[in-house]
C-alpha cells in the first residue's frame, strides 16, 4: 500500500520510519533481455537460457544492475510524495548483490526512510535503506541506501 504524504514537512516527520514492502514483479526472460539490450550487455549467464542452464547457477540471473533499476518503481509502490515541483535521484551509497536472481523469480522491496533533512534551494534530502527481497530467498538480491531529493 502507497503511503502519500504533502509536502516536505510531512516528509521530514517520515525519518526513521519503516516504509514496508512493494507489491511482487516477476523477473521475465524477456525483461532481462530488453535490459541486455538497453545496456550492451548481453552476457550468457544472463541472455543464452541453454548455456546458463549448465552454468552455476542452472538458469540465466538478472543483471545486478537490473535488479538495482528496479527500485525506483519499487520505491514508488511504497511513497508518494505530493506537493512537491521537482524529485531527483541523487545518489546511492553501499550497494551489494548477496544473491543471483533467477528468471522466474519474484521481487519486493524493503524499505526504511533513515533519514530526511533539508537541502539548500528549498529541498528535502532523503535518505532510504532498501533491501530487493527475492520470494522465499534467503537472502536479498540487492541492499543498498538510494538518496533522493525533492524540492518545493
Amino acid at each position: 500500500m502507497t503511503l502519500t504524504v504533502d509536502g516536505l514537512a510531512a516528509l521530514k516527520k517520515l525519518a526513521g520510519s519503516e516504509l514496508g514492502v512493494s507489491d511482487w514483479i516477476e523477473i521475465t526472460q524477456e525483461r532481462i533481455d530488453t535490459f541486455a539490450d538497453a545496456t550492451g550487455d548481453h552476457q550468457w549467464i544472463h541472455t543464452d537460457p541453454q548455456r546458463a542452464a549448465d552454468g552455476p547457477f542452472g538458469a540465466p540471473i538478472a543483471h545486478g544492475y537490473l535488479t538495482l533499476s528496479l527500485f525506483i518503481p519499487l520505491f514508488t509502490d511504497l511513497l508518494d510524495v505530493q506537493g512537491v515541483t521537482t524529485k531527483v535521484n541523487y545518489g546511492l551509497d553501499k550497494v551489494r548483490f548477496p544473491a543471483p536472481v533467477p528468471v522466474g523469480s519474484r521481487l519486493r522491496l524493503s524499505a526504511h526512510l533513515a533519514s530526511a533533512d533539508d537541502v539548500a534551494g528549498d529541498g528535502v534530502q532523503i535518505a532510504v535503506d532498501g533491501a530487493i527481497e527475492i520470494e522465499n530467498g534467503p537472502k536479498p538480491a540487492a541492499v543498498l541506501r538510494a538518496i533522493s531529493r525533492f524540492y518545493a
